[in-house]
């Protein structure tokens, strides 16, 4: 099985900044796509940034050139940099994760969710 840890959330006021990690630990061959989504209440679910093994980005329109997404892959963790943040940026902040894993015989491909983490930014 495969664990994510998100940290960094937290209280801030208009125009400030947070730093959101994710960390994976497990049974981890190789982490392909790494993701941040977000969920305002009483709102759907919403992508907001996405990292490739390669290193592509794309981010939602609503946080391009306010938020950049990052990885480390010798520590299975993903970044999510926090500038300029906005009332409307409030929000449970979830990490994902697609994410292959040795059974012993196979590689097999899971996707993984961290337990989420509050982001509140006052006005």
């Amino acid at each position: 099985q495969v664990q994510l840890v998100e940290s960094g959330g937290g209280l801030v006021q208009a125009g400030g900044s947070l730093r959101l990690s994710c960390a994976a630990s497990g049974n981890i061959f190789r982490i392909t796509a790494m993701d941040w989504y977000r969920q305002a209440p009483g709102k759907q679910r919403e992508l907001v940034a996405t990292i490739t093994s390669g290193g592509s980005r794309n981010y939602a329109d609503s946080v391009k050139g306010r938020f950049t997404i990052s990885r480390d892959d010798a520590k299975n963790t993903v970044y999510l940099q926090m500038n300029s943040l906005k009332p409307e940026d409030t929000a449970i902040y979830y990490c994902k994760t697609d994410t292959l894993r040795f059974t012993g015989t196979r590689l097999e491909s899971s996707v993984y969710w961290g337990q989420g983490t509050q982001v509140t930014v006052s006005s």
